[in-house]
């Protein structure tokens, strides 16, 4: 049986959710180790998927952090991550691992980022996630990403 609880945010308003859903990061977030308990939030009013979509902390209301796969902004994307630090989230098939990467977006969205050199990590199965620094030397924490989401977004469009 599912089990709903009501929560407050403040970018979303109050919401019902699925406690089967909530994603529990046992070593929160880096530099908001503070944070351990989040839902993936989607924009439901566009038809399609967004690219976007939102970790909402259930501990904090006003903190909602826009995340997407960081595939659609690099297609080679292949984090170097040692499977050990992988291990406490659950199995390693990669059919169970949702990647995310976290957006920073200023007032001037053609200055948007994302960050490449942590991802985010979450188990489907086991609703655990962490964030890890990654390996690769090419990714960097603030990799320009306004041009090719408009592009995406002229892609779905047509």
């Amino acid at each position: 049986m599912e089990r709903k609880m009501i929560i407050q945010t403040k970018l979303f308003g109050e919401i019902e959710v699925d406690e089967s859903k909530i994603i529990t990061f046992e070593q929160g977030l880096i530099g908001l180790e503070h944070l351990n308990r989040f839902l993936l939030i989607y924009d439901s009013v566009k038809e399609e998927k967004s690219s976007i979509t939102w970790l909402q902390s259930l501990e904090e209301p006003a903190f909602a952090l826009p995340v997407m796969n960081p595939l659609a902004i690099m297609s080679e994307y292949d984090p170097v991550v040692e499977d050990e630090l992988l291990k406490s989230i659950g199995s390693l098939e990669p059919e169970n691992l949702i990647l995310m990467t976290a957006l920073t977006v200023p007032s001037d969205l053609t200055k948007m980022t994302a960050n490449l050199k942590a991802p985010i990590i979450i188990h489907s199965e086991s609703k655990k996630g962490c964030q890890l620094i990654v390996e690769n030397e090419e990714y960097v924490v603030r990799q320009p990403i306004y041009e090719i989401l408009k592009s995406l977004e002229e892609g779905a469009g047509e």
